[in-house]
């Protein structure tokens, strides 16, 4: 269903690149990334409050940390992150080479292990992998791709949806329920390639971030696409959903209902006149769903 009617609104300023929007369960606040902009932020819906922490580095992915903090994912590697003080403690050095390459997307699963993907930031040759942080190791896990990105988890846990990016394709992957091992790697859905000299007008986007709903369905953003996809379990699209801005890079389920759907966006090293029809590039957008999100869970740090 192509949806062009559903009000949408922005809920922030524009950052350069907003990445990684999580809901607080317990907070009921909303964080976000800026990555080159190398900055947190929140936002409480409720009272309008904001905040925001610089670094040194890019933050890249975060989620909630059981008992207190967040877990930031940054080119330097694995953070405790104490939003109250503004002081991190480093958990794991970057598995990688920081000068080509840095953490991307990043979620936990109901097992509290924290799953994130790297980004090769030459795009070429497909050197960017996936990792797991559990009890106090970091592991690889799969690899093969270029823009690691679309982290996901069904509802009962039992299938990891994980995309690169650079190739238009989101990958299913089965998951076992004691160890939360994954196998059985799979397309779960693609999309054409940009051609040489195509105009965006033409193109439907490349899968970025993603989260998913109660249904068991796959929300993803299509960067460059203008719109945001809602994907069957069977890959099938359900609905489209055009936005004010041509490249969104990630949406979350929020509010205290979880019918929230927040989406971050992008402004950085776009064409000036398209930033200028666009004015909302780069904000945090907000539109109300039916159907309510998947929680965000907790690491175990």
């Amino acid at each position: 269903m192509d949806d062009t009617r559903t009000p949408i609104r922005a809920v922030s300023d524009p950052c350069l690149l907003g990445e990684s929007p999580m809901w607080h369960p317990q907070e009921q606040v909303l964080y976000w990334c800026d990555i080159p902009g190398r900055r947190v932020h929140r936002l409480d819906p409720a009272s309008g409050a904001t905040a925001a922490w610089d670094f040194p580095v890019e933050p890249a992915s975060l989620a909630p940390l059981l008992g207190d903090g967040l877990l930031l994912a940054m080119r330097d590697g694995l953070w405790r992150f104490d939003p109250v003080s503004g002081e991190r403690e480093r958990l794991a050095e970057p598995p990688y080479d920081p000068a080509h390459e840095r953490f991307n997307d990043g979620k936990s699963d109901a097992l509290g292990r924290f799953w994130v993907g790297t980004i090769y930031e030459p795009r070429t040759p497909a050197l960017a992998a996936l990792y797991c942080w559990s009890h106090g190791e970091l592991q690889r896990v799969a690899d093969g791709v270029t823009v690691s990105n679309g982290l996901g988890w069904s509802p009962d846990g039992r299938t990891m949806y994980w995309t690169d990016t650079t190739s238009h394709t989101i990958h299913a992957l089965d998951v076992d329920a004691h160890d939360g091992s994954v196998s059985r790697r799979r397309v779960f859905a693609s999309f054409p390639l940009k051609q040489a000299g195509q105009l965006l007008e033409g193109y439907g986007g490349r899968p970025d971030g993603a989260a998913v709903d109660v249904e068991g369905c796959y929300w993803v953003a299509m960067f460059e696409g203008q719109r945001v996809l809602r994907l069957s379990p069977a890959g099938e699209v359900l609905r489209e959903i055009r936005l004010p801005v041509r490249c969104p890079t990630m949406p979350c389920f929020g509010g205290a209902d979880l019918k929230t759907l927040y989406i971050t966006t992008a402004r950085e090293k776009r064409p000036a006149e398209e930033l200028a029809a666009q004015p909302l590039a780069g904000c945090v957008l907000a539109l109300e769903v039916d159907v309510p999100g998947l929680p965000a869970q907790f690491a175990l740090g």
